[in-house]
């Protein structure tokens, strides 16, 4: 089996109307190609009221997403009724089980985590980040948003920028959506 590492994610909640989530475009199968450099992991969900961005498999992330809007509609968009039942879902359905994602999903109340283990987190800060630069891109956010006074956007891409310049798999084609 080929190794995708794809990809930076990072959100930031600065209060109901300050939202914004943000990832790089790099695709890298195993340890030495770049398969592309523009892909877009971040989009607007459920009537542009929620969102997200995936990190990990790239078709276990979509077929991840799509399910997750089906929740959010079966839910009537609340974000954390929709993520428990994803993550009922992924824990009870065998094939959803294989799934190799992670989910950032993040609307004007919250900011949550669904991972392949079905669970849901619920960061203690109102930032997050996921995926191979995860760590680097957190450190920076984390750094920013408790001694800057940066809106949710600035910290998403001044983080992301700084996750590419030390992460192999992460790159500084940055895509950003903002509530």
């Amino acid at each position: 089996m080929v190794d995708f590492h794809a990809t930076t994610i990072v959100a930031v909640r600065r209060g109901p109307d300050d939202v914004c989530i943000g990832g790089d475009g790099q695709v890298t199968m195993g340890e030495t190609t770049v398969m592309k450099h523009k892909a877009k992991k971040v989009r607007k969900i459920f009537k542009g009221t929620v969102v997200s961005g995936f990190a990990g498999s790239v078709s276990d992330a979509f077929t991840l997403t799509e399910k997750f809007e089906k929740k959010l509609d079966e839910h009537g968009g609340n974000l954390k009724r929709a993520a428990v039942a994803l993550a009922q879902s992924w824990r009870s359905d065998n094939a959803m089980r294989n799934l190799e994602a992670l989910l950032v999903a993040a609307d004007r109340e919250g900011l949550l985590v669904i991972s392949g283990n079905g669970e849901v987190i619920e960061p203690d800060q109102e930032f997050v980040a996921i995926g191979s630069g995860g760590n680097f891109a957190y450190a920076a956010a984390n750094a920013l948003f408790n001694n800057t006074d940066l809106d949710a956007e600035a910290i998403v891409r001044k983080s992301l920028e700084i996750a590419s310049s030390i992460c192999v798999y992460t790159n500084d084609n940055i895509s950003v959506e903002k509530l």
